[in-house]
């Protein structure tokens, strides 16, 4: 009997040819679109991929060439308490959110692989640009594994970077677990995007030149700053003052949801010069200008620590570290704290290390984990 596999169609290219490859490769494909939005309330408005009935529809007729099954399953609560909610508390905790890892994580990665395994499925396969590999010379020692299965006994699952640099994923995907690891597939891993709609064009689908969805999809108008005036009351995003790193107030913002670190568009302020936005106060309500070489900082706290192989690793030195998506990473030493926090020590002091977004820890082109950046701190504290 052919292994069973639910791929999560988002009714973009990626997805869509990650059905066909695995079609083709022999496995009982079945596809299933997640409806993250209320489409009747849309009206006027447009989103990127994902959330736009636009893309269900393209995601059934991919299906429909491809002669797959293919569902859809209402997760717009699940949607908005994990990633929406969470979007809008960040800022209001002056950080700056990655909502795409939490989807991936709570959404894609948990509601979804329970959904699909429920389902009777062997594996879950997205169209995300990442590699899964096994090393069964490892042996994995996670609590959170499932002790009835065989394979993860002996299989230790390394989460590697995609063969294509440009398009690589894996940042977004360092909260991936052994156990799930042991259930996903990502067949794009070894591919470039312009294979990917070459392959779109061979198995005729009507979506091969769609372009990529580049912003948050859940965003009306691709504009977040309208989202925050409409989802956040303005008594939740006071204005306050804007003060240089000397002392000096030079004006008023207009709430710190509307800015992040390394800014130098939009701040309303005219010195002569260009000014960053380097800290945002939550306490005093401050937004935080200084030079551009005040944006730059030699170290970090990161918190919520997931590490791929359940621990871990005793090498701690000269890793690579990712501190936003298209960072191409730095190298660090890591020490890890008595809370559970990792402190990141850059080797060469990175511009704008953002709290809320994601810290990822490489060797190489393995990911070994990550977390979430907390707040920046000088190697020597």
């Amino acid at each position: 009997m052919n292994k069973k596999v639910v791929v999560a169609m988002s009714g973009g290219v990626d997805s869509s040819v990650a059905a066909a490859l695995l079609k083709e490769q022999g496995y009982d494909v079945y596809g299933i679109t997640m409806k993250l939005s209320n489409w009747e309330n849309t009206e006027g408005r447009t989103f990127g991929g994902c959330c736009g009935s636009k893309d269900f529809y393209d995601a059934r007729s991919v299906a429909q060439t491809l002669g797959i099954p293919h569902y859809s399953f209402d997760y717009v609560d699940h949607f908005k308490g994990a990633v929406i909610d969470y979007f809008k508390k960040s800022y209001m905790n002056a950080e700056t959110p990655n909502p795409c890892i939490a989807c991936n994580q709570h959404v894609k990665f948990e509601r979804l692989l329970n959904q699909a395994m429920a389902l009777g499925a062997d594996y879950l396969a997205t169209g995300h640009y990442a590699r899964i590999e096994t090393s069964d010379k490892l042996q994995v020692t996670s609590s959170k594994l499932k002790t009835s299965d065989s394979q993860l006994a002996t299989s230790h699952y390394v989460l590697k970077k995609a063969v294509d640099a440009t398009k690589d994923q894996s940042y977004v995907l360092y909260h991936l677990t052994q156990e799930e690891l042991s259930h996903l597939m990502f067949p794009l891993g070894g591919y470039s995007k312009v294979e990917i709609r070459e392959l779109a064009r061979k198995y005729k689908l009507r979506i091969a030149d769609k372009p990529d969805s580049q912003e948050i999809c859940f965003v009306p108008n691709l504009d977040y700053k309208q989202f925050v005036e409409e989802e956040i009351p303005a008594a939740e995003r006071p204005t306050g003052p804007i003060r240089h790193l000397n002392g000096n107030v030079l004006g008023q913002h207009r709430g710190l949801p509307f800015y992040t670190i390394g800014q130098r568009e939009g701040l309303g302020i005219a010195v002569g010069r260009p000014l960053y936005v380097v800290a945002l106060e939550k306490e005093s309500n401050t937004v935080v200008v200084g030079e551009k070489e005040d944006v730059f900082a030699p170290g970090a706290i990161i918190r919520q620590v997931s590490w791929v192989a359940g621990h871990a690793p005793q090498n701690l030195h000269k890793l690579d570290l990712k501190i936003r998506y298209k960072h191409t990473g730095a190298a660090a030493d890591l020490e890890l704290l008595p809370d559970g926090n990792v402190k990141a020590s850059l080797r060469t002091p990175q511009s704008a290390i953002t709290p809320g977004q994601a810290a990822v820890f490489y060797d190489g082109d393995s990911v070994l984990g990550g977390g979430v950046i907390d707040h920046v701190v000088p190697i020597n504290v």
